[in-house]
């Protein structure tokens, strides 16, 4: 199982490394794939050495599975030449995920969708997948009709030059801005760039993408995306309106036995999720579940993950564990 993980410098890429060898993934040979000014580094990987190569002797290698977290335009550009090969392409970009041929996954919700055809798979956006973990058993069970979601999010999703620039402010440092704002003691009501209509790309990710994953246009989902000073994950505040009515405590239930959801909700010993505790966890957090008492069934919900977890390279390499596991590679 020759697997290339197309971007292994980056932040998500380095994640992507340390997921693959906590999960034990079956790498027989790792290829990490890197922009040219990268090529010929060294990364250790699982007790051993690798250099770093570019993307065309990547694909000369014919892998087997390719990992990518490194940019929409690159994944546009060599996506469609690893699958050329033979190769089964996991993209953590937004290239693909609208893209009406090729699948949106998160692989507890909808991997079963996925054949030995689909050789340019999607995952999906950080915020989207935290956020449809819980939904989607309740919309199984309620019909959701509507949803409003408020994110707060981390800007380990904006990479390392945000990371750096919030470093830089708390100490007092001038230094390159990721941001046109300080973020320090800060929150800017922008992630992304703005469409036309005035929303951002993040927020309307969040519309297009969970409709898709959810196969359901009915839903109406309407979002604000905020970033704020944290590491440890995105945070959501998540309004749903279902078109049936419903049992708080069997909300619970439900959520308690889904895989990869955590409820953490007892409000006496004041445990609900943030993202200090789920940094570095793979699972989604739920918590403060309450009924909205202004409109009938209507539930409202705290949804907390690390972005760079299952908001990114867990969840690609669960695709891959799936494929692998039901022989489609």
């Amino acid at each position: 199982m020759k697997v290339a993980v197309v971007g292994a410098t980056g932040m998500v890429g380095e994640v992507m490394l340390q997921v693959l060898k906590e999960r034990n993934f079956p790498v027989t040979e790792l290829i990490p794939v890197a922009s040219e000014k990268s090529v010929g580094k060294e990364i250790e990987w699982n007790g051993k050495s690798y250099k770093v190569v570019g993307m065309q002797t990547a694909i000369d290698m014919k892998p087997e599975i390719a990992l990518f977290s490194a940019g929409g335009q690159t994944s546009l550009d060599w996506a469609p030449k690893f699958a050329a090969v033979g190769t089964t392409v996991i993209d953590n970009s937004s290239a693909w995920r609208m893209d009406t041929t090729k699948k949106l996954v998160v692989p507890e919700i909808n991997a079963n969708e996925l054949t030995k055809e689909d050789k340019i798979i999607a995952n999906p956006n950080c915020s989207t997948i935290q956020m449809v973990m819980a939904l989607a058993p309740l919309h199984n069970k309620y019909k959701i009709k509507r949803i409003v979601v408020s994110t707060y999010q981390s800007i380990t999703g904006t990479g390392v030059k945000a990371v750096q620039q919030l470093e830089n402010e708390y100490n007092g440092v001038q230094g390159d801005m990721a941001y046109n704002y300080p973020i320090h003691r800060n929150a800017i009501p922008q992630c992304d760039v703005f469409e036309d209509n005035g929303y951002t790309k993040e927020e309307m990710k969040l519309v297009r993408e969970t409709q898709k994953i959810l196969n359901d246009k009915t839903i109406a989902v309407t979002a604000t995306a905020i970033r704020i000073p944290v590491v440890g994950g995105h945070s959501e505040a998540v309004n749903i309106e279902f078109e049936n009515d419903f049992d708080v405590n069997e909300i619970r239930e439900i959520l308690d036995s889904t895989p990869g959801i955590k409820v953490q909700d007892n409000l006496k010993t004041f445990s609900y999720p943030m993202p200090i505790y789920a940094q570095g966890k793979n699972e989604v957090f739920v918590g403060r579940i309450r009924r909205d008492e202004s409109q009938p069934n209507t539930v409202n919900m705290w949804i907390v993950a690390d972005n760079l977890r299952k908001g990114a390279a867990t969840n690609t390499i669960q695709i891959g564990e799936y494929l692998i596991a039901n022989g489609l590679v």
